[in-house]
């Protein structure tokens, strides 16, 4: 057998070698003088014109903090989406490295399970909208609806958006921790990719879904410029204005929330807090997002949220609300999504891909790729699989 070290073109490991670099903060400098390579024999390494001795690989590989398996693996997908987020405007660099490191990750992840598999999703992308003149709302409004009825989604709630977006627009969508609890998710649209979305799953179900439409609203209108959706970040740019009104009218439709306010109002003579919930229970969004959808439709008085906060409308109440109502939403601890998942069972069962090997891809703890290998046991599953092939 091949030794995998042999066999791998100089060219192709230098490039895996120089992102490895790049994603841990080394100059060539720093990494050659460390591994005590001078920086023009790095360099000519990183450019595939040198061959690597396998001590001088082992040196890097630990001081880069990635796996050998990983650099000298055949099927490895690597692309370099992250440095494009480093230029983004407002946004603090140390925010938002790690989380984009890590959506660069899971879609060459996903990339390649899907090569193994011999399985490309086609892309069913709609045609970009750019802005143009005049209000970016009233634009967001309209390209909202038009999405919506080119899924055939009508004016239905989208309590299943982040399923639509990969099974209708073949999105890759993933849900991690990221530790920076301002950050929400991030979106990139690369021509070899795809479109990509990271959202943090330390925020509420509802949180998430808000935030994959905010970014949705980001690829149609400025798809060739990555987002990051967070707290910290301006928004009052047009482009921003833009993706944050698309996400409410993709999520809240306005002809649907002014019929239920309108019949909310007429049976009960006014509009009150506990009507709001039940908006924001209906369409999936968080009590908060309902409001403003509200105040931007002007059903209700500007600056509302903040007066009902004022005078102690908070969270409790609401979940208090909902349970009575039998309409709590349970927020879910899967970090996979459907079509991640479904891609890493049928690699497994083929043996394609090994435990250790996906928990590094996915960057996922063993306890949750044991959960999907326990689930192949299951005979309908296992029939499923049979039928993707």
């Amino acid at each position: 057998m091949i030794d995998p070290f042999e066999r791998i073109a100089p060219a192709v490991l230098g490039e895996r070698l120089r992102i490895a670099r790049t994603r841990a903060d080394f100059t060539q400098e720093q990494a050659a003088n460390t591994v005590e390579l001078s920086r023009t024999t790095l360099l000519a390494i990183e450019k595939g014109e040198r061959r690597i001795r396998q001590f001088e690989l082992a040196a890097l590989v630990r001081l880069y903090g990635v796996s050998l398996n990983d650099i000298l693996r055949d099927t490895a997908v690597r692309i370099e989406l992250e440095p494009r987020f480093r230029a983004l405007p407002n946004t603090k660099k140390k925010n938002a490295d790690r989380a984009a490191a890590l959506l660069n990750d899971l879609a060459s992840a996903e990339a390649e399970l899907e090569g193994l598999l011999g399985r490309r999703a086609p892309r069913v992308y709609p045609p970009e909208r750019p802005l143009g003149p005049g209000d970016p709302e009233i634009q967001a409004e309209e390209a909202a609806l038009e999405l919506r009825h080119r899924m055939g989604r009508g004016l239905a709630p989208m309590k299943d958006l982040i399923t639509v977006l990969e099974g209708e627009l073949a999105f890759r969508i993933f849900i991690r921790p990221i530790e920076e609890r301002t950050i929400s998710g991030l979106f990139i649209f690369d021509e070899n990719i795809g479109a990509c979305i990271l959202l943090n799953s330390y925020h509420s179900s509802e949180r998430r879904r808000q935030s994959a439409a905010h970014e949705t609203g980001h690829f149609i209108a400025t798809r060739g410029e990555p987002d990051v959706d967070s707290s910290s970040i301006d928004t009052t740019s047009r482009e921003e204005r833009f993706a944050k009104r698309f996400g409410f009218a993709l999520l809240m439709p306005a002809p649907a929330v002014r019929a239920m306010f309108s019949d909310l109002t007429r049976e009960h003579g006014r509009f009150s807090p506990r009507h709001l919930i039940l908006v924001a229970a209906r369409f999936g969004v968080s009590n908060e997002a309902a409001c403003r959808r509200l105040e931007d439709l002007k059903l209700l008085p500007q600056r509302t949220w903040e007066s009902m906060r004022s005078r102690g409308f908070d969270g409790q109440f609401a979940r208090k609300l909902l349970a009575e109502a039998g309409l709590s939403e349970n927020d879910t601890d899967d970090l996979l999504t459907p079509k991640t998942w479904l891609l890493a069972a049928e690699a497994y069962e083929r043996d394609l891909v090994t435990e250790g090997q996906l928990c590094r891809m996915l960057h996922l703890p063993r306890i949750e790729i044991r959960r999907i290998i326990d689930s192949l046991n299951d005979t309908g599953l296992h029939d499923l699989l049979q039928v993707v092939e």
